[in-house]
């Protein structure tokens, strides 16, 4: 490894560990201030949003969860796991910590690209977490990546609209309250750079009408948390349209206006009510 890639890698988990530290006091108060600043909130969400949320021992887990959530300005949390993390143990203490939002990065169902990215864990996994979580009465979150690579006759591609749509659709029929659309990012540093030069890029226009596909998709009463992401400016290798998020977000709400479309216009009530009773 090269000075610079050690520097690069150095930089990155640099900016894990400030998110990780969220749950100091100063840490809670530093970041209300900066929410704040930008939007004059004054009750908060705390978000363990870095590595896996519930992979550690569980006296430890109670103890960072709940000097989280008896901060006076702390009106819920939102704890972003993986599916498989989520033993008895850690699902019991979820449920005392209501209200709660426990965040499950799927990114996609389909395998060789689960696969190409090191998920780990099979697709029957996160259907369990699921299952567990919605007996436990715990509201879930999923998130998802737009613009996933994967390797078919040693050739590298991404995912296609109608996979991606497959992706959508299936947890369109899942008993979830909430989605994250997050857009591919591709860092200095990572083992994804090293690709960088093969892989298709989603361009900006590609983008925001796949997000409007999704959200056409997706069923009303499904809360969506985020449409779009920004990667550090100086870390950011692709694509580089990506750092104007004040724009990708005006263009995907104008696009929504001058097609006349909305969230759930093509939802499938009738799927959806079946597979619901199937996981269920």
């Amino acid at each position: 490894m090269t000075k610079e890639e050690r520097e690069l890698r150095n930089q990155i988990s640099s900016l894990k560990t400030e998110a990780r530290n969220l749950v100091a006091e100063d840490k809670i108060e530093e970041a209300k201030t900066k929410v704040k600043n930008k939007s004059g909130c004054t009750r908060f969400i705390a978000y363990f949003q870095s590595y896996t949320n519930t992979y550690a021992p569980i006296e430890y887990l109670r103890k960072v969860f709940f000097e989280a959530v008896k901060h006076p300005d702390i009106v819920a949390l939102s704890i972003a796991t993986r599916p498989d993390c989520l033993d008895g143990p850690v699902l019991e203490l979820l449920s005392e910590l209501k209200p709660v939002w426990v965040e499950l990065g799927l990114q996609t169902i389909h395998e060789r690209t689960a696969a190409f990215i090191r998920r780990g864990y099979p697709l029957t996994s996160f259907e369990k977490a699921v299952k567990d979580l919605t007996y436990m009465n715990i509201d879930i979150i999923v998130h998802i990546i737009i613009g996933l690579p994967y390797q078919m006759n040693n050739k590298l591609t991404i995912e296609s609209p109608k996979e991606i749509l497959e992706t959508i659709e299936y947890l369109s029929k899942c008993p979830i309250q909430a989605i994250k659309l997050q857009l591919l990012h591709v860092l200095k540093g990572t083992d994804l750079a090293g690709y960088v030069d093969d892989l298709e890029i989603l361009s900006f226009e590609d983008y925001i009408n796949m997000i409007i596909l999704c959200i056409e998709h997706l069923p009303e009463h499904m809360v969506i948390h985020r449409i779009t992401g920004d990667g550090p400016k100086s870390l950011l290798l692709a694509p580089l349209w990506s750092s104007n998020k004040k724009k990708v977000l005006n263009t995907i709400h104008k696009e929504l206006r001058l097609r006349n479309t909305w969230q759930g216009r093509l939802f499938c009530v009738t799927d959806c009510n079946h597979t619901t009773k199937e996981m269920s």
